[in-house]
């Protein structure tokens, strides 16, 4: 077996399994699998003669992907989104305070 992908939850993990087992990859979860708590680092492994098509098929539906819409990258970029969102939400009602006391 061959390390293909590590991904930071098992449920990703599993997508990644699905998706290559569609196209007749077999694939084999190690790390925080089956685990009480679905947290940690879970790696997808793949045979060694078909590393090769996993890989491809992998970075094929990344390129296909919307712009920071896929894998870690783009889920790190929609949390960065919503961070910047609320802090914008909170600086206007923190101001909307302050006119209404008159500060």
């Amino acid at each position: 077996m061959v390390h293909v992908r590590t991904v930071r939850s098992t449920f990703h993990a599993q997508l990644i399994a699905a998706r290559l087992g569609a196209d007749g990859v077999l694939t084999e979860l190690r790390g925080n699998v089956g685990g009480p708590y679905p947290i940690g680092e879970t790696s997808v492994w793949v045979p060694a003669d078909e590393a090769d098509t996993a890989r491809a098929l992998l970075l094929a539906d990344e390129m296909e992907a919307p712009a920071g819409g896929g894998g870690e990258a783009g889920a790190r970029a929609r949390r960065a989104r919503r961070v910047a969102a609320g802090a914008g939400l909170i600086a206007v009602a923190m101001g909307a305070v302050a006119a209404h006391l008159g500060l």
